[in-house]
């Protein structure tokens, strides 16, 4: 029986994180990535990487967890889609040690690495330091820390008004 090579899985995993990290912090780039999962269906050819099963993905400052976690290559291999599904799918960074940790969380959270651009997809909710956005649909512009925030979700039953909690800036 002929062993299957791990030169696949490992371009995926370095493709994953190692292109563009959810916010690049300092150093995160360089540290190992670290994946647990219950099972992983590589299609190497489709460019895809399916991790399910109370799936775990860390490097550096870096979390992305979730139920399943899809991560999608472009034709030029470099990684263009993280998508993670659950009852409480997250991701986490801290992009600066000087900053706090920004965390998400949703149904779905899709990070679209061309766009440096978070999508939390119901029951989503996003802290940032100490201001709290919570929503049906919140959309985070990584460089310009941006947020935009709807009650309603494509393909999510029902509105979820949004919330707010900001914190008054200090003097």
């Amino acid at each position: 029986m002929k062993r299957p090579s791990l030169a696949p899985l490992a371009c995926a995993l370095l493709l994953t994180f190692g292109a563009v990290p959810v916010v690049q912090a300092q150093g995160d780039a360089e540290a190992p990535i670290l994946v647990e999962a219950d099972r992983l269906d590589l299609d190497d050819r489709a460019g895809t990487a399916v991790y399910t099963g109370n799936v775990d993905i860390r490097q550096g400052s870096m979390r992305l967890t979730g139920d399943r976690v899809e991560i999608r290559r472009n034709d030029a291999g470099e990684l263009s889609l993280a998508t993670a599904t659950g009852e409480r799918a997250y991701l986490e960074q801290q992009p600066d040690p000087a900053e706090p940790v920004v965390k998400g969380w949703g149904r779905t959270v899709v990070y679209h690495v061309a766009e440096r651009r978070v999508e939390l997809i119901d029951r989503a909710e996003l802290h940032q330091g100490g201001d709290i956005f919570q929503g049906g649909y919140l959309e985070y512009f990584l460089d310009r820390r941006v947020v935009q925030a709807r009650a309603d979700a494509e393909g999510v039953e029902g509105s979820q008004r949004i919330r707010m909690t900001l914190q008054p800036e200090q003097q």
